[in-house]
C-alpha cells in the first residue's frame, strides 16, 4: 500500500490520565518494524477490561494510552521478518500472544506465552514501546483497537476467514472466548449437568453459551439486573435467579434448587465476594468453579473445607484458547452458525462516541457496542 513505510496520521481516543473521559487525538502510528504487522481497524467492541485499567486498576505508568483490545482489521503493512501476513488479509489482534517456542505454547495444558505485553507488563497492560505518539509524547497502547491503525507483534495476530465480518468477529477478540472458552475448555462442562453462570455481561452470556454447546442439562443464569435474563434464555439458559429476590445467600438458593449445589459454577462478574458465592454455589464431592472476571484489586478468600469436602477453584484467562490457534478456529464456528455473536451486540456506535458506550457500559444497559473505527 501507499502508506507502507510510512508513519501514518490518524484518529485515536487517547486515555491521557486515569478516571477521565477519553480524548479523539490526531495520532503518529509507526510504520511495523521486526516481526511486528501495521493493521488498520475496522471495528471494536469495548470490553469492561478498558473500563478497568481506567476506572479502577488506574497504574500510574499506564497512562497516556490508546485502549481498545476487541477488534478486528486489515493488515496494511508488515516489517521485516514477517511472512505469516501480508497486506490486505483480514486480522484479530490478540492480548494473549502465542509465540510457538516457549514452554506454555508447547504445553497443551495451557493457553499462557512467555512473550508479549501480557507475560511482561500485566499491571501497565501495554508493551513499554509502543509504536504511537501524540502531540510529541509516546503513547501506550493496550492493543490499541481504539485507533485507526495500530502495530501489534506478529505473534499475537490471527488470520482470519476473509469472509468474516470484522463488524462482528471482533468481539472473539475478548469476551465471547473468555466466557465460551472458560465453559468448553476450563470448566470442561460434561453433557446432561447442571451449570450456574453469575454475572450476564457478555463473557457471562457467552458462559452460558458454551454450557449449552457442552450439552449441559440446567444452566441456572444469576444476575441482579433482571432486564439481561431474556437475552440469556435466548443463548441457552433455563433457569433465572436475582440475588436481590431472595433474603438467604445465592449459594443457598442454588443448592435448594438443585439438591446440594451445581455441578459447574463460572463466576463472570471480577467481584471477589461473587467468586466465593459461585464456589460455595458448587456441590461438594465434584463441584468445579471458575473465576473468569477480570480483577486484582483484592484478595480473595474460602473456607479450606470448601476445597476439602472435594470442590475445585479455577481460573481461566481468554477462556483457556491458545490465542493463534482458537480465535481463527472460533470464526469458523461462528460463519458455520455453531456459535452466535449477533445477538451479543446491543448498541453499534462511530469511534468518536467511545465516551457514551463507555457510561452505556457503566450503567449495565448494553451487552456489547460495537465501534465502527475505519471504513473497510
Amino acid at each position: 500500500m501507499a502508506t507502507a513505510g510510512k508513519v501514518i496520521k490518524c484518529k485515536a481516543a487517547v486515555a491521557w490520565e486515569p478516571n477521565k473521559p477519553l480524548v479523539m487525538e490526531e495520532i503518529e502510528v509507526a510504520p511495523p518494524e521486526a516481526n511486528e504487522v501495521r493493521i488498520k481497524i475496522v471495528a471494536t467492541g469495548l470490553c469492561r477490561t478498558d473500563l478497568y485499567h481506567l476506572f479502577e486498576g488506574m497504574h500510574e505508568q499506564g497512562f497516556p494510552a490508546v485502549l481498545g483490545h476487541e477488534g478486528a482489521g486489515i493488515v496494511e503493512s508488515v516489517g521485516p521478518g514477517v511472512t505469516e501476513f501480508q497486506p490486505g488479509d483480514k486480522v484479530i489482534p490478540l492480548f494473549i500472544a502465542q509465540c510457538g517456542e516457549c514452554r506454555f505454547c508447547k504445553s497443551p495444558k495451557t493457553n499462557e506465552c512467555e512473550k508479549g505485553w501480557a507475560a511482561d507488563n500485566p499491571d501497565v497492560m501495554a508493551s513499554p514501546e509502543p509504536r504511537f505518539t501524540c502531540k510529541g509524547k509516546k503513547v501506550l497502547q493496550f492493543m490499541g483497537t481504539f485507533s485507526e491503525y495500530t502495530v501489534i507483534d506478529q505473534m499475537a495476530v490471527a488470520k482470519i476467514d476473509p469472509a468474516a465480518p470484522l463488524e462482528k468477529v471482533c468481539l472473539l477478540g475478548c469476551g465471547i472466548c473468555t466466557g465460551y472458552g472458560a465453559a468448553v475448555n476450563t470448566a470442561k462442562v460434561e453433557p446432561g449437568s447442571t451449570c450456574a453462570v453469575f454475572g450476564l455481561g457478555a463473557v457471562g452470556l457467552a458462559a452460558v453459551m458454551g454450557c449449552k454447546s457442552a450439552g449441559a442439562e440446567r444452566i441456572i443464569a444469576v444476575d441482579i439486573n433482571p432486564e439481561k435474563f431474556e437475552k440469556a434464555k435466548v443463548l441457552g439458559a433455563t433457569d433465572f435467579v436475582n440475588p436481590k429476590d431472595h433474603d438467604k445467600p445465592i449459594s443457598e438458593v442454588l443448592a435448594e434448587m438443585t439438591n446440594g449445589g451445581v455441578d459447574f459454577s463460572l463466576e463472570c462478574v471480577g467481584n471477589v465476594k461473587v467468586m466465593r458465592s459461585a464456589l460455595e454455589s458448587c456441590i461438594p464431592g465434584w463441584g468445579v468453579s471458575v473465576i473468569v472476571g477480570w480483577t486484582d484489586m483484592e484478595d480473595f478468600s474460602a473456607r479450606p473445607v470448601q476445597l476439602i469436602s472435594g470442590r475445585t477453584w479455577k481460573g481461566s484467562l481468554f477462556g483457556g484458547f491458545k490465542s493463534k490457534d482458537g480465535v481463527p478456529q472460533m470464526v469458523k464456528a461462528y460463519l458455520d452458525k455453531k456459535v452466535k455473536l449477533d445477538e451479543f451486540i446491543t448498541h453499534n456506535m462511530a469511534l468518536e462516541k467511545v465516551n457514551d458506550a463507555i457510561e452505556l457500559m457503566k450503567e449495565g444497559k448494553c451487552i456489547r457496542t460495537v465501534l465502527s473505527v475505519s471504513p473497510q
